[in-house]
């Protein structure tokens, strides 16, 4: 099976060691200039499958030289792109979802290999990320100016893309964080330049590969290498005219900076320490199944939307963790190929040595490990990066597994008995991105939705990103809306016309 020659499918539904082989041995290229090439001065990075520990394959590591091409041709390419009616514009980023959706198989397998993630899981990410493009796509006919009545004379505005767009994508979802990341900026008239992350930046050149004809030359570009030498570099480019990241605290201060010195706008959509809070009147059943969901241990919990600490009433915290316990036991730690697998490995060692980090931490400052936080046992697991599912109980608010965002598989669980101390706890962590509530009581919704200091709320179910929903947080979780028609519009500026009318002699 060669890529380039448009596979987009394996000979079954799990990818053989001989099919897996050949993907890696693809030679993986960089899009700039709509021309697949690799770094200017020949670098590379490795690259590694943390589920074996074993290295993939070697990508390009791009140099100045190709940050400055790249630029370059985006202002040029931008001209053009602009000046297109927005329905030719989405005509192409629809392409970029028929993509997607056609070489799900491919894309999921590079991203399984690279990220230790559930093969089911990243075979489904392509998919979802078509969606959310063609819901875009659909929305982004509202992309529109106003005309005003102040006077005699005509006023009106116009929404201008601001040029060249830098995207840094997490690690997490890489197919499915490159289609939703390129929709919005690409609809409103803006070039992009992608930056996929270091440790999951084979689907993305991929993408490049698929789609390096789609889009006129310079309008997509996909830089791939080390943060120092790329992503640096990119977003202090003075070239670029609007900047956007999805990671955490440190990298969006990071981002914020570079940013700051040139006044670039941004979007920030950083880490979570998100709270499902389970009420007296739960169905703790379905409670403890939206625990399970809301962990998205198929990504080994490393989602910014994961609810890692449970706030669960006293009255019910015994059964309640009963039926977590189980559930967590009976969760399948698996390969990221095998199809009875629910979680596969931490995607790369400094996760891995962080979850490590505060699982001893935890014990250390008294929380109880109700469960997991071990290597699981049997010759499947004697290299990789694997971890059991962990729940501290017996948890308290100031805790460090209770603050901090772990971004691993690890579960906090803190009692509450009233109100009032539950929202203290649940509002008492520096990030505000989401929050799941978990009662049958209506009112109590209301009042709890009022007084939870995040930007996302599910209730009674695991937060699910509904399409049209706009995501983001408050306070250290960053600040911007996506996945919505607001997203579009983050891409553009108001432009104001006020064009005053002569006055005109009337025939008397």
């Amino acid at each position: 099976m060669m890529i380039n020659a448009g596979a987009a499918a394996f000979g079954r539904d799990i990818p053989s060691t001989r099919e897996l082989a050949e993907l890696v041995n693809h030679p993986f290229r960089m899009l700039v200039d709509g021309k697949l090439v690799t770094a200017a001065d020949g670098a590379t990075i490795e690259t590694w499958n943390p589920a074996l520990g074993r290295k993939l394959t070697v990508i390009p590591d791009a140099s100045r030289d190709d940050l400055d091409r790249a630029v370059a041709s985006a202002k040029a390419g931008q001209r053009d792109w602009r000046r297109l009616a927005y329905s030719e514009r989405r005509a192409a980023v629809l392409k970029l979802a028929a993509a997607l959706r056609e070489h799900a198989p491919v894309l999921g397998a590079l991203d399984s290999l690279e990220s230790g993630n559930i093969y089911s899981g990243m075979r489904a990410d392509p998919g979802y990320a078509a969606e959310a493009i063609e819901y875009l796509c659909a929305v982004g006919y509202e992309l529109k100016g106003e005309a005003t009545q102040l006077d005699n004379g005509l006023h009106y505005t116009r929404r201008e893309p601001f040029g060249v767009v830098a995207r840094l994508l997490p690690f997490n979802h890489p197919a499915y964080g490159f289609g939703v990341a390129a929709a919005a900026p690409l609809l409103a008239g803006n070039a992009l330049i992608m930056k996929p992350s270091p440790h999951t930046s084979l689907s993305a050149l991929l993408i490049g590969e698929l789609v390096a004809d789609i889009f006129p030359p310079g309008v997509l570009s996909i830089l791939t290498g080390s943060n120092e030498r790329v992503a640096l570099p990119l977003v202090s480019h003075p070239g670029i005219d609007r900047l956007s990241l999805v990671g955490s605290t440190e990298a969006g201060r990071s981002v914020m900076r570079a940013a700051a010195e040139r006044l670039v706008p941004l979007t920030l959509e950083l880490g979570g320490k998100n709270a499902l809070i389970v009420f007296p009147d739960a169905d703790l059943d379905l409670a403890a199944d939206t625990a399970i969901a809301g962990m998205n241990f198929s990504w080994q919990a490393a989602s910014c939307g994961s609810t890692s600490r449970i706030l669960v009433h006293s009255s019910v915290r015994r059964p309640f963790e009963a039926r977590l316990v189980d559930r967590l036991q009976a969760l399948r730690v698996r390969p990221p190929f095998d199809p009875e697998g629910q979680m596969g490995s931490i995607s790369f060692q400094a996760l891995y040595d962080r979850c490590q980090h505060y699982l001893e931490s935890g014990r250390q400052e008294g929380a109880c490990l109700a469960v997991g936080g071990e290597r699981p046992k049997g010759r499947d697991f004697e290299q990789g990066l694997y971890l059991t599912p962990a729940l501290f109980v017996d948890t308290t608010p100031s805790m460090r597994i209770a603050q901090d965002e772990i971004f691993g598989p690890i579960i906090t669980m803190i009692d509450w008995t009233d109100y009032a101390s539950m929202i203290q706890i649940a509002n008492g962590v520096a990030v505000g991105l989401t929050a799941a509530i978990m009662t049958e009581d209506l009112n109590m919704v209301q009042q709890v939705e009022r007084d939870l200091e995040v930007g996302y709320i599910e209730v009674n179910g695991a937060v699910s990103w509904a399409l049209g929903s706009p995501f983001g947080g408050i306070k250290l979780s960053g600040f911007g809306r996506e996945g919505n028609l607001e997203e579009i519009e983050s891409y553009t500026y108001l432009k104001s016309v006020n064009i005053r009318r002569r006055p005109s002699r009337l025939p008397l």
